[in-house]
């Protein structure tokens, strides 16, 4: 095909079989642009999405880095530039920070830090190269907040925050946006087996923190009060944005949390404040 492509935009998107990515997907190509789907299990991008001239299937799995330079290559070969990046592959791990083993520790952080990074640094040769394009890169709630029960996984999120305010300030001289979005929670399969690990060893001692974390979270699985639909159409707002922002709540709860967070570091600050201060070479 000719690299000139009648497309507003082209969008590569992580985790594109099901979930957020597969929403954010079918939204993008409502508003007319095309994507470079990528995910583990291409045969569902294909039922979904069908035989779409503006839909390329790309298996990739994240912590592969060099499935993540040929998807981004693929990407380019077919629709000649790559103008929004959207990191969404990820997964959970529910347990207690001790509950929690070296090997799912590990398990996660390759995919949703390091995974982030392979595909990011395939992709931003040809960004940079345009002066153009928008890295989106999915945290959560837990982004912004670690919860007892969550705090592994709520880790590799701040590790996402960290690495896209740092994008932000590098790649803003060069025409690139960089956004972080911070997902309350949306119904989704994010709370299903296929997306939560928990931790199977259970210590007594965490029953009242993360143990009522786990009871919680099997209750609310498939009552989560956002609707992915909306976080989707949203996305191709924040895109169209002349000034996007660096961090994009969303969700009611994701604001609220970032209100008592802010409004504790804040109490907690000032109540420190003479130790914090007194810390300097006198004079």
């Amino acid at each position: 095909m000719s690299n000139e492509q009648p497309f507003k935009r082209v969008w590569l998107i992580t985790g594109a079989a099901r979930g957020l990515g597969a929403q954010i997907a079918g939204a993008a190509l409502a508003d007319g642009n095309a994507v470079i789907a990528a995910g583990r299990n291409t045969a569902a991008i294909v039922e979904r999405f069908g035989d779409n001239p503006a839909v390329l299937p790309v298996k990739l799995d994240v912590t592969d880095e060099a499935r993540a330079r040929a998807a981004a290559q693929a990407g380019l070969a077919r629709f000649g530039r790559i103008d929004v990046l959207v990191n969404n592959a990820g997964f959970g791990l529910l347990g207690a920070v001790e509950e929690s083993s070296d090997a799912e520790a590990r398990r996660m952080y390759d995919t949703n830090v390091f995974g982030l990074l392979n595909v990011t640094r395939a992709v931003l040769p040809a960004m940079r190269a345009r002066r153009s394009g928008h890295v989106i890169n999915v945290s959560s709630i837990g982004g912004f907040r670690a919860s007892a029960g969550f705090g592994v996984y709520c880790s590799t999120k701040f590790a996402v925050e960290g690495l896209t305010e740092a994008l932000h300030a590098e790649l803003a001289p060069l025409g690139i946006h960089a956004t972080v979005i911070e997902p309350g929670y949306f119904r989704t399969e994010f709370l299903d087996a296929s997306s939560l690990v928990v931790s199977p060893n259970v210590i007594a001692d965490y029953a009242a923190t993360s143990g009522a974390t786990r009871e919680r979270a099997a209750g609310l699985n498939r009552q989560q009060p956002g609707d992915p639909a909306k976080l989707a159409a949203a996305l191709v707002t924040l895109v169209d944005s002349n000034e996007p922002p660096l961090r994009l709540p969303l969700g009611n709860d994701t604001l609220d949390a970032i209100a008592r967070k802010l409004a504790f570091v804040a109490t907690e600050t000032d109540a420190w404040k003479a130790l914090a201060s007194s810390t300097g070479f006198a004079g």
